[in-house]
């Protein structure tokens, strides 16, 4: 009989069934036929922005202002809601569907829109699943409250049961939002992100809702799985299923103020390598760090993961990464912080080869590290 080892090694993403090497050249050929059928906007007499192709968000001119467009889904978020709803009896959907929301506005906004309407996408593996009258009444709760957050409208949805598809008992959320670029100075694709801007990053709510299937691949290895203490009083459930921050406020808020983003990333898949998401040969050099949530230090010690490869999965404390003028970095940070959500001038954009330095901790990333376009 086999017996489990008492060190089992380092857990890896790939190792939890999330391989990018595989995944990111489909999106690459995806990119390159989609970018083919851009010229049926001409019909229309509207044009797309192209440099916004590979973008967290599409952008279209259509005018007067720019709209720009997201489809977004949950992934596994919702498999660790189910367990613990097992566990402990508590409905978790009212975060889950804020999660859900958040993975689409926290990308729309990346390129300066405003978010205006979000869709709803609720494919359930059976009719019964609607049925949980607590569980679904959370998700609709927690839907419209995250779209009152973010002062957008819910404009409706679908709610398919594909039995044979999804699973039973289970449900895959997903969720689009359209936004307005107006006025049209407000768009962010990198055009002025240039050596000499500051790093600032927005403080995460926990793990957000990317690298969970690390996340639930974990479990096997904790004495009481998801109930098991990440800190006093919090279980390993209880703090993944934190609902990821939304940052639209904060970017409406640095509108209003006038000052305008060079540059955004929605720090999700790819962890710290999304700050490498602009085409640009630039240097980003981090010389100061948020404070990692006690969730995702737990995640890397059990893992065993060192920190360059905590940093190329998990947001680590940072969930979105702004690109300002050096002189509007802390008054940046102070508008964040207004609007609840803590944050810090990390560092600052550099001329030369295209790479990420995180000094504190000696990690290099490439641009080899991050091919998404």
């Amino acid at each position: 009989m086999s017996s489990t080892p008492s060190n089992p090694g380092t857990l890896s993403y790939e190792q939890a069934g999330v391989n990018y090497d595989l995944i990111d050249p489909l999106k690459v050929a995806a990119q390159r036929a989609a970018a083919a059928t851009a010229g049926h906007l001409a019909g229309h007499g509207f044009s797309e922005i192209k440099a916004s192709r590979g973008e967290s968000a599409y952008v279209v001119d259509v005018g007067p202002f720019y709209l720009a467009s997201i489809v977004e889904c949950l992934g596994s978020k919702a498999l660790v809601a189910d367990e613990m709803k097992a566990l402990t009896g508590n409905s978790y959907y009212a975060g889950i569907a804020q999660d859900t929301i958040a993975m689409a506005v926290n990308d729309l906004i990346t390129v300066g829109a405003t978010p205006l309407v979000v869709q709803a996408y609720w494919a359930a593996g059976g009719s019964d699943w609607f049925g949980d009258a607590q569980r679904a009444q959370a998700l609709v709760e927690g839907w419209k409250k995250a779209c009152d957050v973010c002062q957008v409208a819910w404009g409706g949805g679908e709610t398919p049961a594909l039995a044979g598809i999804v699973e039973g008992g289970r449900i895959d959320l997903a969720a689009s939002c359209t936004g307005i670029i107006n006025p049209k100075t407000r768009l962010s694709v990198g055009d002025a992100l240039a050596p000499g801007d500051a790093i600032v990053l927005l403080a995460s709510s926990g793990i957000h809702a990317n690298g969970l299937s690390l996340a639930r691949k974990l479990v096997e290895r904790l004495p009481n799985g998801y109930l098991t203490e990440v800190a006093p009083g919090l279980t390993y459930g209880d703090a993944l299923l934190a609902p990821t921050a939304l940052y639209s406020p904060v970017t409406e808020a640095l509108a209003k103020a006038g000052i305008s983003m060079h540059y955004c990333a929605n720090i999700t898949g790819h962890g710290w390598r999304k700050l490498l998401r602009h085409p640009s040969t630039l240097t980003y050099r981090i010389n100061a760090l948020p404070a990692v949530p006690p969730v995702l230090k737990f995640i890397q010690q059990h893992a065993q993961q060192d920190d360059r490869e905590a940093y190329s999965t998990l947001n680590m404390g940072a969930g979105f990464a702004l690109f300002v003028a050096a002189e509007d970095a802390e008054r940046t940070v102070a508008i964040a912080k207004a609007q609840g959500i803590d944050a810090l001038v990390a560092g600052r954009v550099e001329a030369g080869e295209k790479q990420l330095l995180i000094e504190p901790l000696n990690i290099r990333f490439g641009d080899d590290d991050l091919q998404l376009r």
